[in-house]
């Protein structure tokens, strides 16, 4: 459920930027839209965070396999990082930015929907320090969710937990690597070298699919294969 209110989530904006949808205040819910992700982010916050009542919170995530997994976004109204659905409404938000950068301009929203796809992308190129190695999940999905906590009051356990030759996810790699992909390309007017960088560990995280199991045991979004054609035409 979690999973599919932060799909909705993202999905919205661009629903409301079309012509032929009807709504008392699009740019309103354009707005809240985006303040939503602002919400959900973990780590060091920046000094121009909207959502001021939010703190700095896991900032240790990662340090159990030595690696820098703060950053990101909380899964929904829990405080587990999901790679899946993360990846997703990256996606769904750089293809939003890419189709309709203009109408997002005119709602002056363009600058908030680059940020919030940032703060997603910067995470993913720290979740994979290795071009074979991709971090896909932070948090214990069963103790966090017995534990209604803040994020900046977390006392739940923060493993990590990564895939690779060893322990494939070829599903949630398609995923991560479309979100990359996609995101180099609603940067590659604003920020050419960041575009680059991200469709350099999109080309790599595709490669996992090399290694097919699902790291799901469950498909909420979409089947394998789907994320499989997704990842590759995306690159």
């Amino acid at each position: 459920m979690a999973s599919k209110t932060l799909l909705l989530l993202a999905l919205i904006p661009f629903l409301l930027l079309q012509k032929s949808c009807v709504a008392t205040d699009r740019g309103l819910a354009l707005t809240k839209s985006l303040l939503f992700f602002e919400a959900q982010r973990s780590g060091k916050l920046p000094p121009n965070q909207r959502v001021t009542w939010r703190g700095d919170s896991a900032l240790n995530d990662g340090k159990d396999n030595g690696v820098d997994l703060s950053g990101g976004y909380f899964d929904a109204g829990d405080n587990v990082k999901f790679g899946f659905p993360f990846a997703y409404s990256l996606t769904a938000i750089a293809w939003g930015v890419v189709e309709f950068s203009s109408r997002l301009q005119a709602k002056k929203e363009l600058g908030n929907a680059l940020a919030a796809i940032r703060w997603g992308t910067d995470y993913l190129i720290h979740a994979h320090p290795q071009p074979d190695v991709l971090y896909v999940e932070v948090g214990d999905g069963s103790s966090d969710h017995d534990c209604w906590q803040r994020p900046e009051d977390m006392s739940t356990p923060r493993p990590s937990y990564k895939i690779d030759s060893s322990h494939p996810g070829s599903d949630v790699a398609a995923e991560s690597a479309a979100a990359l992909a996609a995101a180099s390309i609603a940067f590659k007017a604003s920020d050419p070298k960041y575009s680059g960088t991200l469709l350099t560990h999109a080309k790599q995280v595709h490669l996992l699919l090399a290694f097919p199991c699902a790291y799901s045991d469950t498909n909420a979004i979409g089947s394998t294969l789907t994320c499989y054609v997704y990842g590759g035409a995306a690159i």
